[in-house]
């Protein structure tokens, strides 16, 4: 079977969700499937194949265009359907989009099979929190008639599964769930001497992620006596400057730290050193964080909504978070109780066990190999 793959989610320099999620799984996929051949498309005006390299192989093979992106997408995806990513490629039995984009395929009667993988549909059930560009760019995508023409949908979670089915209208047998992998491998904490005590949270900063909540939450806790840093750690998004209002506006906002994109490396070092890890987002179509804070040993307090009970199960502290105070309690709650404290540690572990990129490409595998057969 040959396999077309749309890799343009990977031309940005920084990857984060998303970006990483296809490349760890793409990377477990080549490692495990050693019959199918594969051909990977990207479009960007600069070369980048050697940033790809490592991927091309007797079984894998990487093909760029090198159109401005807003012209080929906006203007010849969108517009004049042209040209066709399954020819580009060559020809393809099977076509899989890890990520909404502007894609133009072959129809049904070549006999092309098309996959899709949705991670969330945010967009349409919170488009409050996206600004007017990215509301105006989502509508452009035609997210459902992308939906609708897929022999497959694969969801990242069942909570996805159910957003597709009631906010698509799409029939449920066409989706299969997925979980993702763990982007983190266990490691010990390191030991956190008093001093040196901080509450950790790892995302996009923009309204989907309740970081305004977790603000007010953190200055109830220093109203109450306890002195510990917050240190959030991620890229700008939009809509964030009421959340940068809010830093400015605490009475700690000397001890409120945010410090924008940060490595791989750093976030490793953040997530062995972190006291607690916080994730009070408002909706996650998966959410990768916890479990790396979760691999790493560090106790989680996350959101009881969306799809992240079914990541974290009974291993985090789970908090309603439209409601400040139970942020705060939980927060409180783990620095002031070592067993509760160590058993979250231990839960941790056990939980973070469960979700591998290998496991996730041998579903995938299974899942290709299932749609190319219902055509014979």
């Amino acid at each position: 079977m040959k396999i077309g793959v749309d890799i343009r989610v990977l031309m940005d320099k920084h990857y984060s969700g998303i970006s990483e999620y296809t490349a760890n799984l793409l990377t477990a996929i080549l490692r495990q499937d050693k019959e199918n051949c594969y051909k990977l498309f990207y479009n960007s005006y600069h070369y980048l194949d050697d940033r790809f390299k490592f991927w091309n192989g007797d079984r894998a093979r990487v093909i760029g265009r090198h159109w401005p992106n807003k012209i080929f997408n906006y203007l010849l995806q969108k517009f004049f359907c042209y040209p066709k990513l399954d020819q580009v490629l060559g020809g393809v039995d099977l076509f899989w989009s890890p990520h909404f984009n502007f894609t133009c395929l072959s129809g049904s009667e070549s006999g092309l099979k098309k996959v899709v993988t949705v991670h969330d549909l945010s967009f349409l059930r919170y488009p409050e929190f996206f600004s007017a560009r990215k509301n105006f760019w989502h509508r452009a995508l035609g997210v459902k008639k992308t939906l609708r023409v897929a022999e497959r949908i694969i969801a990242v979670s069942a909570n996805t599964k159910n957003d597709i089915i009631e906010l698509a209208g799409v029939a449920p047998e066409k989706i299969s769930v997925i979980y993702s992998g763990n982007n983190a491998v266990k490691r010990e904490a390191d030991a956190k001497p008093r001093s040196e005590r901080f509450i950790l949270y790892l995302g996009n900063i923009e309204p989907r992620k309740n970081i305004n909540g977790l603000i007010a939450a953190y200055d109830q806790l220093r109203a109450e006596g306890e002195n510990i840093k917050l240190i959030l750690a991620g890229a700008p998004g939009w809509k964030n400057k009421k959340i940068y209002a809010a830093r400015d506006g605490s009475r700690y906002k000397n001890d409120i730290i945010f410090l924008g994109y940060i490595s791989q490396k750093d976030k490793e070092d953040l997530l062995r050193k972190a006291t607690i890890f916080v994730y009070p987002s408002y909706y996650e179509g998966f959410g990768f964080p916890p479990l790396e804070a979760m691999a790493s040993g560090v106790p989680v307090v996350c959101s009881n909504v969306s799809s992240l009970p079914e990541v974290v199960a009974d291993a985090a502290l789970m908090i309603n978070p439209f409601k400040d105070e139970e942020i705060k309690d939980a927060l409180k709650i783990i620095l002031t109780d070592e067993k509760l404290r160590a058993r979250l540690i231990a839960k941790g572990y056990e939980r973070a066990k469960l979700f591998s990129w290998d496991k996730t490409a041998a579903q995938y595998l299974q899942l290709f190999k299932e749609v190319y057969e219902e055509k014979k």
